[in-house]
């Protein structure tokens, strides 16, 4: 009888990875492409194959109490880089250049280089390694669903310090996404320093206040 494999991420392209001769292997993923507000961040992860930690999952489908105690899990049992787009390179460069800048200032972040970076996605980012995009890899990998963790929690503390400094737009509750209190606190207020002024609705609203 054929043993079936349980959903989720497993570490089956890293173990092929190695065995076609790769030393090191990270998984990639960024948080904060949709936003309206707020950097794109990136993570770079080298999980160590005798210690993956478990529980491991696409960061949207885990709890923040599970993302937060993965996320201390994974820093305390692999390697981590992390790279931050802010809202500049963002309106200056364009969403996905600045995300696979991103990507690869993670994978300089990490304190050995990779032999092989497995991406969620599709489109890779230029990196002295090799390279393998799997779409909805943070569904399916072990590597990328940890990077996705660390993205997401790293941008959610960034996101909570923002609002500390803007409480008036409730970024601690939306982290910059288009919800419907943020677009209402948008017309309302105007962009501040840390809204995407590429981004649609944010330069309708600028323009909204210059009229």
């Amino acid at each position: 009888m054929a043993i079936r494999r349980q959903p989720g991420p497993h570490f089956e392209l890293e173990q092929a990875a190695f065995t076609a001769g790769a030393k090191l292997v990270c998984g990639i993923d960024e948080a904060g492409r949709g936003p309206l507000a707020g950097p794109v961040v990136a993570a770079a992860v080298i999980l160590d194959p005798a210690n993956v930690p478990p529980g491991l999952n696409d960061s949207k489908k885990l709890s923040e109490a599970a993302r937060e105690n993965l996320f201390a899990h994974i820093l305390a049992t692999a390697e981590v880089g992390v790279g931050v787009a802010d809202v500049g390179r963002i309106d200056r460069d364009n969403i996905l250049s600045a995300t696979l800048w991103a990507m690869a200032q993670a994978v300089q972040d990490l304190p050995r280089r990779p032999c092989i970076a497995l991406v969620d996605g599709n489109r890779p980012p230029a990196l002295a390694c090799d390279c393998q995009t799997v779409v909805g890899g943070d569904e399916t990998c072990a590597s990328i669903a940890a990077a996705s963790i660390i993205a997401k929690v790293t941008r959610d503390r960034i996101m909570l310090a923002i609002d500390r400094q803007y409480p008036d737009y409730g970024f601690a509750s939306h982290k910059g996404y288009g919800s419907p209190y943020h677009l209402t606190a948008l017309a309302r207020l105007g962009p501040c320093e840390h809204h995407r002024r590429s981004f649609s609705p944010v330069r309708n609203a600028l323009e909204a206040m210059v009229r």
